[in-house]
């Protein structure tokens, strides 16, 4: 089982799964390069999640890995289902936590990684002119958003103080403009997608985001979509039981 965290968060997102599944799988967690206190790795404009599929890729090939489990927490789960797509042959089931194949289409239904450009470019320009003390400011009112708990909240703001902030800006500008919709019907395995709403109620109702979730996996024909109630984006952090839960159900033989 590969564990993959999302964007500046730590391979401690998955502590609770690994002390579930630790004695089923041999687990395989990462923290990406430059988010929370890994050194960053050399990357082009527009390539650095690229570069990190193929990294992982590479590392399954490498560690010789016979099919493994994937799962992904947002940015990682972004991940997993572009590596389903790219390496169809070497995964096994993926597991997609609070994640779409197309960042752009969240707020706008009509968005394309085309029309996204212009807003992905201010983006850019507002993250590099941003102060440290900004930057963090706004961290920190999206992590807000993303977790319940004041413990948790206080654990993934650290993630975020100890990433590479070029490196978190660049990822973040990549998620939102690029769509991986159209190779959807590449992947071969089973995957459960995760989904929540209530770190989203301010901006869409529960059947709005339920009709997303479908709309944007609608090309994956093996795809299981369950829309929690209990949990912001951080499902694993904020109802780790009911996360499991699903998980076991899914990966029953």
């Amino acid at each position: 089982m590969i564990l993959i965290p999302g964007l500046a968060s730590s391979g401690k997102t998955w502590d609770s799964t690994v002390a579930h599944y630790k004695d089923k799988y041999e687990c395989h967690v990462l923290t990406l390069a430059g988010f929370a206190g890994q050194p960053p790795m050399a990357w082009q404009q527009d390539a650095y999640l690229q570069a990190v599929r193929d990294d992982i890729i590479t590392y399954i090939r490498d560690k010789k890995l016979q099919r493994p489990i994937i799962v992904g927490h947002s940015l990682g789960g972004f991940l997993a289902v572009w590596i389903g797509e790219e390496a169809p042959d070497l995964v096994g089931r993926l597991v997609i936590v609070d994640s779409l194949p197309f960042f752009g289409g969240v707020m706008d239904d009509n968005a394309t990684a085309e029309n996204m450009k212009p807003m992905v470019e201010q983006m850019r320009k507002t993250m590099k002119t941003q102060t440290p003390e900004q930057s963090a400011k706004m961290s920190e009112m999206q992590i807000r958003m993303m977790v319940t708990g004041d413990a948790d909240f206080e654990m993934v703001k650290g993630w975020g103080h100890e990433s590479d902030r070029p490196t978190v800006n660049e990822a973040f500008a990549e998620l939102f403009s690029t769509d991986i919709r159209a190779g959807l019907s590449k992947i071969q395995s089973p995957t459960l997608v995760m989904g929540t709403w209530i770190g989203y109620k301010d901006y869409a109702n529960r059947e709005q985001v339920d009709k997303r979730f479908h709309d944007q996996y609608a090309g994956l024909k093996n795809a299981k979509i369950v829309l929690t109630d209990n949990a912001r984006h951080f499902i694993m952090l904020d109802d780790p039981q009911g996360f499991l839960r699903d998980l076991d159900a899914f990966l029953k033989p």
